[in-house]
């Protein structure tokens, strides 16, 4: 009698359903399904550069284009205020370099969500996915554009230091991925339900290119002593001041560099904790 109430009790097992976390990302979670990092990314990549002459060359010609218009129009103005003891055309090359991946990485990844609106109604895996991989596509770009800057580097003879490179630019492309992350996650977020978004991204990123200190150095806004904490919030301030530390002997303002980390890192927790909490309603509105 014993054994038949036990396998009956067996049998009607409860099983409780739990949510799950709505505020962190699961690491387990991500690891099971790492194989769609993979597949998003090169989705991307290859639907990016599908029939096109150019193809990869156009990650080239963008950073280099803009180098030359700004140099061409904003060299006499800038060259004045001794831009960082480096030239202004490497001054220029060095934030047009992280500003490209960084709006590129925050426009693809804001509109991500929408744009897979059919994949996300159809099966479930952890929907952050999308996002980083948008980011994740724009990092090639970013490595094709380094080696470019690397050639100019030694092409014509600008002086850097080895041991510095080796410190501050992996923190600086740290720090780049960390706000692209953060900020297209939230973006993304917002995007499924105010489909505004679309039109408001561009723009303020436009509007973020001229308070970043990528054609002008920040000496030029002392004027206002405020200000170049205003700029600091900025998380590719921090980033680019950085990138560009190898390049120059110029004392940094590590107060505005610190500033710049912790707004980026504010800026991770609040994008990710936004889209986590939202995420659930992502299939009804998509």
């Amino acid at each position: 009698m014993s054994s038949t109430k036990d396998s009956v009790e067996r049998q009607y097992e409860e099983i409780v359903i739990e949510p799950a976390n709505r505020f962190g990302i699961n690491l387990r979670e991500l690891w099971q399904y790492h194989e769609l990092f993979y597949f998003f990314t090169w989705r991307d990549i290859k639907v990016k550069y599908k029939q096109t002459i150019l193809g990869i060359l156009w990650v080239m010609l963008q950073p280099l284009m803009m180098m030359l218009v700004f140099t061409f129009f904003f060299r006499s103005v800038v060259e004045a205020e001794n831009t960082l003891g480096m030239s202004y055309t490497v001054f220029v090359f060095s934030g047009v370099l992280l500003w490209t991946f960084f709006t590129s990485a925050v426009t693809n990844s804001g509109n991500s969500m929408v744009l897979n609106a059919p994949i996300i109604k159809k099966i479930y895996f952890p929907r952050v996915i999308i996002p980083i991989s948008s980011i994740l596509a724009a990092l090639l770009d970013l490595g094709v554009t380094l080696i470019l800057f690397v050639l100019y580097l030694i092409i014509f003879h600008v002086p850097f230091d080895f041991l510095s490179f080796l410190v501050f630019w992996p923190l600086s492309l740290l720090l780049s991925i960390v706000g692209a992350v953060g900020l297209g996650c939230g973006l993304s977020a917002l995007m499924v339900k105010y489909r505004d978004f679309r039109f408001v991204i561009p723009f303020a990123l436009q509007l973020a290119f001229f308070l970043t200190p990528i054609v002008y150095p920040l000496s030029q806004t002392s004027q206002i002593w405020f200000l170049k904490y205003i700029f600091a919030l900025n998380p590719m301030y921090g980033a680019i001041t950085m990138f560009r530390m190898p390049l120059t002997s110029a004392p940094v303002d590590a107060t505005l560099v610190l500033i710049s980390v912790f707004s980026s890192l504010l800026m991770l927790v609040v994008g990710i904790g936004y889209f986590k909490k939202t995420e659930i309603y992502f299939a009804d509105l998509a």
